[in-house]
C-alpha cells in the first residue's frame, strides 16, 4: 500500500510542477495583444484547477505517508505549513486571473491583475521549491 500511495504522491508532485512554470508564462503575458492575454489568462486558470486537484491528491497521500513514517514534529508543522501557504495562494490566484480575463473582455488594461499574478506565482514558487527540499531531506525522530 505504501508503494502505491508513494507513487500517486509522486504523480502529484509531478502535476504541481505547473507552479514552477506559471511565473515564466505569466512574465511573458505582458508582451501579449490584449486578446492573447486574456486566452493566457483563460488557459492558466483552468491550469490552475487542475494544479488544485492535484493539491488534494498531495494532501491525501501526504497524509497517509506522514502518518506511516518515523518524522519530528517539527518537519511535520514545516511541511503542513508550506503546503497550506501553497494552497492558499494558490486559490487566491485565481482572482487576478479572472480579472485579466474579464479586463480584456471590457476593453480594459490587465496590467495591474497580471503584475499582482507575478508576484503571487513567485510566492508560490519559493514555496514549492522549499517544500521539495523538505520532502528530499526528511527530518526524522532521534532515537
Amino acid at each position: 500500500m505504501s508503494g502505491a500511495m508513494m507513487l500517486l504522491h509522486v504523480l502529484g508532485a509531478v502535476g504541481m510542477g505547473f507552479y514552477i512554470v506559471l511565473p515564466i508564462m505569466l512574465g511573458g503575458a505582458s508582451k501579449l495583444a490584449g486578446s492573447g492575454q486574456g486566452g493566457l489568462a483563460s488557459g492558466l486558470l483552468s491550469a490552475n484547477r487542475i494544479a488544485q486537484y492535484f493539491l488534494v491528491l498531495q494532501l491525501l497521500t501526504g497524509g497517509y505517508l506522514m502518518s506511516q513514517g518515523d518524522y519530528a514534529v517539527i518537519w511535520m508543522v514545516i511541511v503542513t505549513v508550506l503546503f497550506l501557504a501553497i494552497a492558499a495562494i494558490g486559490g487566491i490566484i485565481s482572482k487576478p486571473l479572472k480579472l485579466v480575463v474579464s479586463q480584456i473582455q471590457a476593453g480594459q488594461s490587465a496590467s495591474a491583475p497580471i503584475n499582482k499574478a507575478k508576484v503571487m506565482s513567485l510566492i508560490i514558487l519559493v514555496l514549492y521549491v522549499a517544500m521539495i527540499y523538505f520532502m528530499v531531506e526528511p527530518i526524522y525522530k532521534e532515537l
